[in-house]
């Protein structure tokens, strides 16, 4: 049985999520659900999802959420230690910064946006940039010393965080004072299904400057 990935283009995680599947090279199937429809509150995939989250997954009757579990799930059942490596301190470190990016980076950019989007903000406050140009400053230390965020190989972090400053992206943030970012950020490009990934942040991106600039 093909993968099923229940899938919202615009939503990081959910392009996290994609991009993790594609990576390691998994036959799915996409199913789109719109959040903006409430698509997720529907009979049948609150029965599938009783949190009804994006992304999920079924996996032959397994059903996950929650991007970064699906992305370290998938990578064990697949075997791909280079994605997710079996030493302990490398995995610790791409755990890591997993969780630097769920707890921390993400966090701050969707308490930018989501305002801006669904309760009629109408610009960035100086505190909510300063608190994520922060956590910036920390990403960007992180790449001082290697080519991607865990180690000198591409792993399921970098995919992650991909995702999310794929999303800052989209709305221009200004990253000039992040260069180690700007040079890991055009790494990104060789990830499979990035391309994708930038499309669905630029429809994202689009639809929160139109609403900066009611």
């Amino acid at each position: 049985m093909v993968l099923k990935l229940y899938h919202y283009p615009l939503s990081s995680p959910s392009r996290g999520a994609f991009m993790s599947i594609k990576a390691i090279d998994v036959p799915v199937e996409i199913i789109h659900i719109d959040l903006l429809k409430k698509e997720q509150l529907s009979e049948s995939f609150t029965k599938i999802n009783p949190q009804h989250c994006i992304p999920t997954i079924d996996d032959d009757g397994f059903v996950l959420w929650e991007s970064k579990a699906i992305a370290c799930y998938l990578a064990e059942k697949h075997e791909r230690q280079d994605l997710y490596p079996m030493n302990l301190k490398q995995r610790a470190l791409v755990n890591q910064r997993m969780y630097y990016d769920s707890s921390m980076l993400y966090p701050r950019i969707r308490a930018i946006n989501y305002p801006i989007l669904f309760q009629g903000v109408k610009e960035i406050k100086k505190p909510l940039k300063d608190d994520l140009n922060n956590q910036l400053s920390f990403l960007n230390q992180y790449l001082n010393e290697s080519k991607w965020v865990a180690g000198d190989q591409m792993t399921l972090a970098d995919i992650a965080i991909a995702a999310s400053i794929s999303t800052l992206a989209a709305i221009d943030w200004d990253f000039t004072e992040f260069p180690n970012i700007n040079r890991w950020f055009k790494n990104c490009e060789s990830i499979p299904g990035f391309a994708e990934n930038k499309e669905g942040a630029s429809v994202f991106g689009k639809a929160v400057k139109k609403y900066l600039e009611q």
